[in-house]
């Protein structure tokens, strides 16, 4: 089958699940070094935010373009109640500017007022709480998403408590700053590394490289915290017996028992060998390991060199093929060398 023709077959089998399927990337021509307010251009109704400016880093020696795209299926759940932000280019490759892009997963439980609420702010709170730009200073940037995160937090539970919900988020962030990537999670949304290597038959292939750490009530470092707050975990695993997660956002009735909003965060230099990373939601990656998602969406970009078909066929094929059962969600972002 002929790359067009793949990717026509993914375009009409996605057009035929539009009421369950979505992908959306909204383009922009305006200037790159705009400062994008994820909560004015957030629009609601809608799961996912994107601006998409394909534009040259003057200050990227390898990394010169990034191209990325969302796809989401509910799958057999009655809501969509994950949310997603895709931010490629939402600052400007100036010349005294690094590049500032930003790309998310919310994946909510017990409703989608958690996601959408961290979906409008997190990247709001973590510029307001000084992000660097103009010099590449990690501990800054690390205590700027600390911070981020915990603003967000802190927020969504009064928000919470005065319209009365409970419900919560999970979360798995990337920003990319010049040539470095940092990755942020709370909960079991994951992100994932695709990175060249040489075989010592001098063949190339891909390995997975998982960038995030789950936060489970089962896990036992995860346990013994929550035991210290007073919380237990029950002989299911699960958090006072209902909540499988350990951190999270929302989630206000879990608060006091050892639910926290705390990030893992993790930074690397992205170098030639990075092709390309993939964040997905607990559904995703419950029919997808690390390895074999990697190979799929390795074999959909040789066949249409397209983020947007990648992702697009990764939730089609978790969602139609492997029988997911819970929402989808995911985002492909391709670094061009």
């Amino acid at each position: 089958m002929t790359p067009h023709k793949r990717e026509d077959q993914c375009n009409r089998e996605d057009d035929l699940s539009s009421s369950n399927s979505k992908t959306k990337r909204i383009k922009s021509d305006k200037a790159a070094d705009q400062q994008i307010d994820p909560q004015s251009s957030h629009s609601s109704g809608t799961a996912g935010l994107t601006i998409t400016n394909k534009t040259q880093d003057p200050l990227s020696s390898s990394i010169t373009i990034i191209d990325a795209a969302a796809a989401e299926d509910k799958g057999c759940r009655h809501a969509m109640e994950d949310a997603w932000v895709l931010l490629p280019h939402p600052t400007s490759a100036h010349s005294t500017h690094l590049r500032c892009a930003h790309f998310a997963i919310y994946d909510g439980h017990g409703g989608r007022m958690a996601a959408e609420f961290a979906q409008k702010n997190l990247h709001a709170n973590v510029l307001a709480a000084g992000l660097p730009r103009e010099l590449m200073d990690i501990k800054a940037a690390k205590k700027a998403i600390l911070q981020g995160f915990q603003r967000t937090d802190e927020s969504l539970l009064k928000e919470s408590e005065k319209g009365n919900w409970q419900d919560g988020a999970t979360a798995v962030c990337v920003w990319v700053l010049g040539q470095t990537a940092i990755v942020a999670n709370i909960g079991d949304a994951k992100a994932v590394l695709a990175r060249a290597s040489t075989t010592n038959e001098g063949e190339t292939t891909l390995k997975s490289i998982v960038l995030t750490r789950e936060h489970k009530a089962i896990f036992p470092q995860e346990r013994t915290r929550i035991q210290k707050a007073g919380g237990t975990v029950g002989p299911n695993g699960r958090l006072q017996g209902r909540l499988e997660v350990s951190r999270a956002f929302g989630d206000r009735q879990f608060k006091k028992v050892g639910v926290i909003s705390t990030p893992d965060i993790h930074s690397f230099e992205l170098t030639e060998k990075d092709q390309f990373i993939i964040l997905g939601c607990d559904g995703l990656w419950g029919v997808f390991g690390p390895s074999d998602a990697v190979e799929f969406v390795q074999k959909q970009l040789k066949e249409t060199s397209s983020a947007t078909t990648a992702v697009r066929c990764l939730v089609r094929e978790a969602i139609r093929e492997r029988r997911c059962k819970d929402n989808c969600t995911a985002i492909v972002i391709v670094f061009k060398h």
